[in-house]
């Protein structure tokens, strides 16, 4: 029914509503479907009888009067006997439902690839940073499925907006959630749109980090685009969503729509919320616009520009960007005419869902299958370095051995860590077997160091270290003979740890001077001093240490002392 029609009923060309109720069998009686009811008690408490959706009602109580719900009776006080509530669902579903429920599985279906490509484009394979962080390119995922969501929740409310005689909150929760899916359609294209460029960036930044400033003209454009853009789509949001949405309830009769339903649906909100979604249109092309500029190569001439823009810009944004445009075309239609709108119970079903629901379908498909198409960022980031590199070693002259060149010259590694593990085994043995291994070790050791130990009685290594408190041993006595020590040594001794550090050192710094005693040698030094006589208590030293560093000096080539950077 067009907006005349609409007019026509309410001038009474074709009332659908009679104030009057229908007489009966005396002047106090009105029947209605067969059944006799009081028409004075009626008419005291103000009942209508509304012939087009066959209900009666007095402005607070409304009840169905058609069989099987035809009350049997009414009391004195306006209470109907066996009555049923207008507000409930009690009619079969219509074209509009069952339109619905197709629509809806589509949008669920949509819903599983969305959440697949999320996984597959969400993941990181590299560390993330903070100039391209993991949920800028996950967004135009995140608002897709939102989209599904509320088109799956807007759909499955169509039902009921057949199934209710009287309309009431199922025609608000439709038209709430088909904005709402409107706005998340809106915000895809934006996200995948601003995404493709931050891709673009991130390849040309990747090589060298310093190409590209982010406090330039250019990084600080695309640092308040996001936001003017939001501006837009959440004024589009407060123009629509917060409102008094009764009126659209009001299709109870003819003369309600057009006295309530039609002004509120065509009211300056929703006109100038259409007009908003079309401003965030225009920022998605102005993006697009400047991402090829700066990511691409740059043409001269109109003509060779607009080639090139068609050319450098990916093939779904061909797809997606029309068909967003259909969709705001479509809702500021729908604000100028009410016979189209979704918002009208009795809307023409095939612009509702060809213009409201079909271009945000498309859209989640075709992200989708592209997101299908594409690999992961991250990895296409990995092969491009990998690529870089060999093109780099090529330049250099680099050959990188095939993977054969290892096995060949027995650097195989089986296994990784186990196989390392089982190498480490191997040589040890594994087991108790390993435990009597290192026992048998220990045990070989110690008796090497005994052995060693009798042979040099007189060795400090294995002598005894506790020295007696006598007058005869004492150094400050002038005595001649050893001090006894009776405490065997059981560690290892730091002054020794230090003179091996010490004489490696010197090694380096003085290649050509003689080698360092061994400890059987230096036990035999040792007892041949110690039979000589002690040295005197004075600040006299022995003439032979003097003599053996006079005989190096004399007898040896000169010292070359090396600088520690030849070390």
């Amino acid at each position: 029914m067009s907006l005349f029609d609409f007019r026509e009923v309410a001038s009474g060309l074709a009332p659908g509503a009679t104030s009057g109720l229908p007489s009966g069998t005396n002047a106090t009686d009105s029947e209605i479907f067969g059944v006799h009811f009081n028409l004075t008690t009626l008419q005291h408490w103000n009942y209508t009888l509304y012939s087009g959706n066959n209900t009666i009602s007095n402005g607070s109580w409304c009840f169905l009067m058609d069989p099987p719900y035809t009350p049997v009776g009414v009391l004195n006080n306006g209470t109907f006997v066996n009555s049923t509530w207008c507000y409930l669902a009690t009619q079969p579903s219509g074209p509009r439902g069952n339109a619905g429920i197709g629509v809806a599985v589509c949008f669920a279906l949509a819903l599983v690839l969305v959440l697949v490509n999320l996984a597959r484009h969400g993941k990181l394979y590299l560390p993330a940073t903070k100039r391209f962080v993991p949920i800028g390119r996950r967004w135009q995922w995140y608002w897709a499925s939102f989209v599904c969501t509320t088109a799956i929740i807007g759909l499955f409310t169509n039902i009921d907006v057949d199934r209710y005689r009287v309309l009431e909150l199922p025609i608000v929760l439709n038209v709430f959630f088909w904005f709402l899916m409107q706005m998340g359609t809106t915000a895809i294209v934006w996200e995948a749109v601003r995404h493709w460029g931050s891709w673009m960036e991130r390849q040309f930044v990747d090589p060298n980090p310093f190409v590209l400033h982010q406090t330039d003209s250019r990084g600080m454009f695309e640092f308040w685009l996001p936001l003017f853009f939001y501006f837009w789509l959440w004024l589009n949001f407060f123009l629509i969503v917060p409102r008094n949405w009764t009126n659209i309830e009001l299709q109870r009769s003819p003369q309600q729509i057009v006295l309530k339903a039609i002004p509120t649906a065509t009211d300056g909100r929703f006109k100038a919320a259409g007009f908003c979604l079309l401003i965030c249109w225009l920022t998605i092309m102005v993006s697009l616009w400047h991402s090829i500029r700066h990511y691409e190569p740059r043409n001269r001439g109109w003509f060779n520009r607009t080639i090139g823009f068609l050319g450098y810009m990916p093939f779904r944004f061909v797809l997606l960007i029309p068909l967003l445009l259909a969709l705001v075309a479509y809702q500021e239609l729908v604000a100028w005419r009410f016979d189209l709108s979704p918002l009208n119970a009795k809307t023409n079903l095939l612009a509702m869902y060809l213009g409201g629901y079909a271009p945000s379908l498309l859209i989640v498909i075709v992200q989708a299958i592209d997101g299908f198409c594409r690999p992961n960022e991250d990895k296409e980031l990995i092969r491009q370095r990998r690529t870089r590199g060999a093109a780099i070693d090529r330049e250099l002259g680099l050959v990188k051995k095939p993977n054969w060149w290892r096995r060949v010259n027995g650097d195989v590694d089986d296994g990784g860590m186990r196989g390392q593990i089982m190498r480490n085994v191997r040589e040890v043995g594994g087991g108790r077997p390993t435990a009597r291994h290192v026992e048998a070790m220990a045990e070989r050791r110690a008796a090497d160091l005994e052995a060693a130990g009798a042979n040099n009685n007189s060795g400090i290594e294995m002598n005894t270290l506790r020295r007696s408190n006598s007058a005869a041993t004492s150094v400050r006595t002038g005595a001649t003979a050893p001090p006894p020590y009776t405490t065997a040594y059981g560690g290892r001794s730091e002054q020794r740890r230090t003179e091996h550090t010490m004489q490696a050192v010197a090694s380096l710094l003085f290649p050509n001077a003689s080698p360092s005693p061994s400890i059987h040698e230096r036990g035999r030094d040792l007892e041949m001093s110690n039979q000589q006589t002690q040295r005197p208590y004075t600040t006299e030293r022995s003439s032979s240490t003097a003599s053996a560093a006079s005989g190096i000096s004399t007898s040896g080539p000169p010292q070359q002392i090396r600088s520690m950077l030849d070390i």
